[in-house]
């Protein structure tokens, strides 16, 4: 049986981040190769600069057209037959994609597992690892600030209004390895703040040179329990939260609902702070539907994602910042919930009844 080659995936916020981690990578293992993408949305239509890169210097820089341009489009388009190609020359052992700067690594390898089934078209590869890179000093406002990809000139397709805190703390939840550029001494709240939001289960390498790509193919990508990682339906602070001062995380928990109006009337103080936040919920105007929250950089999403079916409804919500406003938001997730009252009353009150969050959840049939 063929030995299939080891693929990493590198997702950043900061291209002088990633192109460090490249050159890092490269330097320490002449048999790796590395793709690096990055999507332009022009007038014309999209575009999309592919980078190959190997320790010997730069193989081929080429600007290839796409049908759209999104992160999908590249995947499909262009890095798929690209790692195809790589994977059947001989001079490679290691692949790395070094993924559009702030692209979220969740859709990417979603694609790649399934293209490196045993009949994919990326068969000679094994899903190895997923690697996030980032700078520890400037991570505290990178993940709370309200600062927008297209302000720092790194939103992927011209209508990319996402924070930069959205992208990145995206990306440190999923990848199984964090590599933290900078001095965590010289950041420590950021430092803390960090260990509240990767992984629970992933690693972290405080000095990104001090990993070597051997390292990082040892290990098989679990695309499941990466999933379950962004899954708000499993949203939990970390274990690891204790062991961090400087920063906090606060579980707000109940089997109540919240209340429709009141959420729409109070959602700016629960959503409009400087902190990250993920949870699940339920309304009573919509009872099987489970709802999702997702907050971060002063943004917040709210929608419909399935039904609850096996699972009791419950909501929680989880916050994670530095500034202290645990009271406040206590106080206003207590406002939101339906009362003790209110909930004895039981769901009969709400049949008919206007449902205010249609624009933001659609349709309960949609569920």
């Amino acid at each position: 049986m063929t030995r299939r080659k080891p693929l990493l995936v590198l997702a950043s916020i900061d291209p002088v981040i990633r192109d460090a981690t490249v050159f890092g990578m490269v330097t320490d293992q002449p048999r790796l190769v590395v793709v690096r993408h990055d999507i332009h949305d022009d007038e014309g239509g999209g575009s999309i600069r592919r980078v190959v890169v190997c320790a010997d210097g730069v193989l081929s820089d080429e600007t290839v057209p796409l049908e759209h341009a999104c992160l999908s489009c590249a995947v499909r388009e262009d890095a798929v037959p690209t790692l195809a190609a790589l994977a059947d020359d001989d001079r490679w052992d290691t692949v790395l994609l070094a993924l559009p700067v702030g692209a979220e690594s969740l859709p990417v390898t979603r694609a790649l597992a399934g293209a490196t089934h045993s009949r994919g078209a990326l068969r000679r590869l094994r899903l190895a690892h997923v690697v996030g890179a980032l700078d520890v000093e400037t991570f505290e406002h990178d993940a709370l600030g309200d600062d927008l990809l297209d302000e720092r000139g790194l939103a992927l397709t011209a209508d990319d209004r996402r924070a930069v805190g959205e992208a990145l703390t995206a990306q440190v939840a999923h990848v199984d390895t964090v590599l933290v550029h900078g001095d965590a001494r010289r950041a420590p709240v950021g430092s803390a703040l960090l260990e509240h939001l990767r992984a629970a289960d992933g690693l972290r390498v405080d000095g990104p040179y001090t990993v070597r790509p051997e390292d990082l193919v040892r290990h098989g990508h679990d695309p499941e329990r990466a999933e379950r990682r962004l899954d708000p339906l499993h949203a939990a602070p970390s274990p690891r939260r204790t062991a961090a001062p400087g920063a906090w995380t606060l579980d707000l928990r109940s089997p109540r609902p919240l209340h429709p109006e009141r959420l729409v009337e109070h959602v700016h103080r629960l959503g409009d702070v400087p902190v990250r936040s993920r949870g699940r919920f339920w309304v009573p105007s919509r009872p099987d539907s489970l709802c999702v929250w997702d907050g971060s950089g002063g943004q917040l999403s709210i929608g419909q994602a399935g039904r609850w079916e096996s699972h009791e409804p419950e909501t929680r919500l989880v916050f994670t910042g530095v500034d202290d406003v645990r009271r406040r938001l206590v106080e206003a997730f207590e406002d939101v919930l339906l009362t003790a009252d209110e909930a004895a009353a039981g769901l009969a009150p709400w049949l008919g009844r206007d449902d205010v969050l249609a624009p933001w959840l659609g349709s309960p049939m949609d569920a």
